[in-house]
């Protein structure tokens, strides 16, 4: 009888990549050969309504990508597609597995994976390792002087920046200097998108080139018409990209590493206060009666509510899978404050097309836009889908970009509701929510 060969594992999940992987270092300083491990998590493919789904397109690419990388190293990528634990039961029984290595993941799923998959291992003898990699401070590694959480992204981000010791917490994992401790050998992955029951999805992900728009970030992100984002969302979602090289360059660019510590946060919020991915962190606002017109939603979705503005960002979503961010706000406004459509509805809809969903930023996102969460706009602000417009799309580039009959009054739909009888209808059913009466006229 053959013995089981002695490895410990590294599992890749949202770090796909070799460079300064912080998982991913430790495993390859660890005693024995490290196996790559990659997961399509039966758990979540089987839930993905769309079949063509850009995420899952992009993720398989990009482990065949890894895979050669890694037989560049003599070594090679074991995939399977399973439940997790299922996959752990099987290399079980082929391996001798000392210790399984991994990034912490912090969405309430993984966290009820993660506790399933330690548990099933320290059975067998086995220690599953995490780390921090997705995030530059984590969990309560940013708190109050009493070690409560914070609430309030302002306190946080002073904190934050007082905490940032760039040469230790933005310090590249020199991985690859340990990658003669990689397992030795070539696995043969009959995995295709068509095994898994998807297809290759037509939809072009953006590259990691941000280095560009950096200088003129602060002065050009609001305008939808510009190419003044980065759009290395999905890169940062998934791994591709590593958050100490983005945190580093960011350094001289005050308001782009603004939205790195949002990102910090939300992730924050969402690992301390787990439940707010579907219920107000703001309890109160649980009380809204919410209007749920179906028809209503079905409109904003395919981006025909007679808004513009409105419309031009949700067609952008269906046909590319991204949306500009200053859109991202004005269409949550709009379903949650215009149509009283409950705000997880959106979320979920953008759960589906977002290619870089990322449930703390997207829920809290959603919460800020509808005036539900910590540190939220006040109910009473609700965004002017034509001011909007005047503001950052005066010269209807981008409209016209993603609306070609706007300018045809018989093909373009007249508005779905009337923004001041709207906006009145939104108070009035926010106030009772939240003071149990309607606001005074």
């Amino acid at each position: 009888m053959t013995e089981k060969p002695i490895v410990n594992i590294f599992w890749f999940r949202r770090d796909l990549r070799l460079h300064d992987n912080a998982g991913l270092y430790y495993a390859l300083r660890s005693e024995h050969p490290v196996l790559p491990l990659f997961i399509f998590d039966k758990n979540i493919l089987d839930k993905i309504p769309e079949k063509d789904d850009a995420r899952v397109t992009f993720i398989s690419h990009t482990l065949l990508e890894l895979d050669k990388s890694l037989k560049d190293l003599n070594s090679s990528l074991l995939v399977k597609y399973a439940t997790p634990k299922d996959a752990f039961v099987e290399l079980l029984n082929h391996y001798m597995i000392k210790e399984v290595y991994t990034n912490t993941d912090y969405e309430p799923y993984a966290k009820t994976r993660d506790l399933e998959i330690a548990a099933l291992l320290k059975a067998r003898g086995v220690i599953l390792r995490s780390y921090k990699d997705h995030l530059i401070f984590e969990k309560d590694e940013v708190v109050k002087d009493d070690g409560k959480p914070y609430t309030v992204y302002t306190a946080y981000k002073r904190k934050w920046l007082e905490k940032l010791r760039p040469d230790s917490h933005l310090t590249p994992y020199i991985t690859l200097t340990h990658s003669n401790n990689f397992f030795k050998g070539i696995f043969n992955n009959p995995y295709s998108l068509a095994d898994l029951g998807f297809s290759e999805s037509k939809i072009l992900i953006p590259d990691k080139v941000y280095k560009p728009v950096l200088a003129t970030y602060a002065e050009t992100r609001d305008f939808p018409a510009i190419n003044g984002t980065s759009r290395i969302g999905i890169h940062l979602r998934f791994g591709t990209i590593s958050i100490r090289e983005i945190a580093s360059d960011a350094l001289d660019s005050p308001v782009w590493l603004s939205e790195l510590i949002w990102r910090d946060f939300y992730s924050m919020i969402l690992w301390n206060f787990p439940e707010t991915a579907y219920r107000s962190f703001k309890k109160e606002y649980d009380n809204i009666k919410w209007r749920n017109n179906e028809d209503e939603f079905i409109a904003w979705c395919q981006g025909r509510t007679g808004y513009p503005i409105v419309d031009a960002g949700m067609r952008q979503l269906n046909e590319t899978g991204w949306m500009h961010n200053r859109v991202r706000m004005i269409v949550a406004s709009f379903l949650c404050k215009h149509l009283l459509i409950d705000w997880r509805w959106g979320e979920a809809y953008f759960a589906q097309k977002l290619i870089d969903y990322d449930m703390a930023s997207n829920v809290g996102g959603w919460q800020w836009a509808a005036g539900t969460g910590n540190d939220a706009a006040p109910y009473f602000r609700i965004f002017n889908p034509d001011l909007q417009t005047k503001k950052f799309d005066s010269k209807m580039e981008y409209i016209k970009r993603w609306i070609p009959e706007y300018s045809d009054p018989f093909t373009y739909p007249a508005p779905i509701v009337d923004h001041k009888y709207a906006r009145e209808r939104a108070l009035s059913a926010y106030s009772v929510a939240v003071k149990g009466n309607a606001p005074t006229p």
